[in-house]
C-alpha cells in the first residue's frame, strides 16, 4: 500500500479529499460522516477561510482563519474557544474548497455556507460562552459521577 503526505498529495495531484479525525471543526464537519476537499494555495488566505496546516509539533490540524495578520494568521476551530497565534503561510499546506455531506458537495462559495460562517464567527465572543459553558458544564457533571 502507498502511503503519501497531504503535502505530497496537494502537491501530486493538486488537491486532498480525506475524511477528518476529531470535533475541533463541529458543527461544520462530522468526524468519520463528511469529506473534505483541500486544494493548492494560491497567495495568501482571507480571513473565514480554512487552512489545514501543520504545527511545527508536526500535527495537521484543519481550523478557521479568524484574523489575517501581516506575518501570521489567528486560527480557531468552529468548535473551539481559544485561538491559536502564529501560525504563518510557512505552515500551511491547503485550503478547503468545499466539503462533502451526505453524498452533496458545499463548496466554501455556497450561500448557506457563507452564512453559517458570518453567525458563527461574528459573534465568536457568544460561541465562545456557548462552548466553554457546555465543557464547564460536563466537567461538573463528570465530578458529581465520580463523587
Amino acid at each position: 500500500m502507498n502511503t503519501t503526505t497531504f503535502e505530497e498529495e496537494i502537491k501530486r495531484s493538486g488537491r486532498l479529499v480525506y475524511t477528518n479525525v476529531g470535533d475541533s471543526m463541529n458543527p461544520l464537519i462530522r468526524q468519520g460522516r463528511d469529506v473534505m476537499v483541500i486544494s493548492a494555495v494560491n497567495g495568501r488566505l482571507k480571513k473565514y477561510d480554512v487552512p489545514l496546516y501543520k504545527r511545527d509539533s508536526g500535527q495537521y490540524v484543519l481550523h478557521r482563519i479568524l484574523k489575517v495578520r501581516k506575518d501570521d494568521y489567528v486560527i480557531c476551530g468552529d468548535n473551539r474557544w481559544c485561538r491559536e497565534f502564529g501560525i504563518s503561510d510557512r505552515h500551511i499546506i491547503g485550503v478547503l474548497t468545499s466539503v462533502i455531506r451526505d453524498g452533496k458537495e458545499v463548496p466554501v462559495t455556497d450561500r448557506k455556507y457563507k452564512a453559517y460562517v458570518h453567525l458563527w464567527c461574528d459573534f465568536f465572543w457568544v460561541r465562545a460562552f456557548i462552548l466553554r459553558s457546555k465543557h464547564v458544564i460536563k466537567k461538573i457533571v463528570r465530578r458529581l459521577k465520580s463523587a
